[in-house]
């Protein structure tokens, strides 16, 4: 007699679904969010409804379109608070962005990508946006590059050496070697640049949210745009960066 066939993996069907919701901030159809993640029709209908049921998702009767719901917030939230960075982290952000006059970004590493946490918009017209919630490389953000320089010994090594160097902007660094230095210049400096790296017409520059035994918990970055910004400039935005750091350092660990 032939085994069973193994049982569809449905919680993992579920989170592809709220995987997706992620991008539609307006919400879709359950049609759109099934082709989207290749289910059919009937099985995206019954998944979303459990989600709902649960809270995970909403549903609104006039537009036929299921969105985020609060559930997926109050998770977020406790992360956030299981790592030291509840909302007491935006005022730090936001007295940065005060004194730079342009956006400031914190993320943590994602296995081998970084996940924004929080944006500051600058107060001027023409500016850098980041999206809380989204992920981003590691290896051509200011941001990925002190997550990696200043990660766990083992994980740096591994990160090094198996990134993929994806050309993004116009000056990503593509060469193994090349990146291997660069994470080593960081680690010696403190703090990590980026010139069009990640986007053209973007610059950055992040330090280290220094948690135990001194391993990256969080990187806190400044971008603006290079017409406005020069290398020179950012560098000077460091001594800001690392006041902030220490905030937030000292925030997680009264968490």
């Amino acid at each position: 007699m032939a085994d069973p066939a193994p049982a569809p993996d449905m919680v993992g069907k579920a989170l592809a679904l709220l995987t997706l919701l992620g991008d539609y901030p307006d919400g879709a159809p359950a049609a759109e969010l099934a082709r989207q993640a290749g289910f059919p029709l009937s099985t995206g209908h019954r998944l979303l409804g459990a989600l709902v049921r649960d809270g995970f998702a909403t549903f609104d009767q006039g537009t036929k379109r299921y969105k985020l719901g609060l559930r997926v917030f109050q998770l977020a939230q406790q992360v956030l608070r299981a790592r030291g960075l509840t909302g007491l982290a935006r005022p730090v952000l936001e007295e940065v962005s005060s004194v730079t006059k342009e956006a400031t970004l914190l993320a943590v590493r994602d296995g081998e990508k970084q996940l924004y946490l929080y944006s500051i918009e600058g107060p001027q017209q023409v500016r850098v946006v980041g999206e809380a919630g989204k992920h981003g490389p590691l290896h051509c953000t200011s941001q990925g590059k002190v997550l990696v320089a200043f990660a766990e010994p083992s994980a740096r090594e591994y990160l090094v050496e198996n990134l993929p160097l994806t050309p993004a902007g116009p000056k990503a660094i593509t060469s193994r070697s090349r990146f291997r230095q660069e994470i080593e210049e960081v680690r010696e400096r403190g703090y990590a640049l980026v010139d069009e790296e990640h986007e053209a017409g973007i610059r950055a520059i992040s330090v280290p949210v220094l948690g135990h035994g001194q391993v990256a918990a969080a990187a806190v970055a400044t971008a603006a745009p290079a017409f406005r910004m020069s290398l020179e400039e950012l560098v000077a935005h460091v001594p800001t960066l690392n006041e902030a750091a220490k905030a937030l350092s000292v925030l997680m660990a009264l968490q």
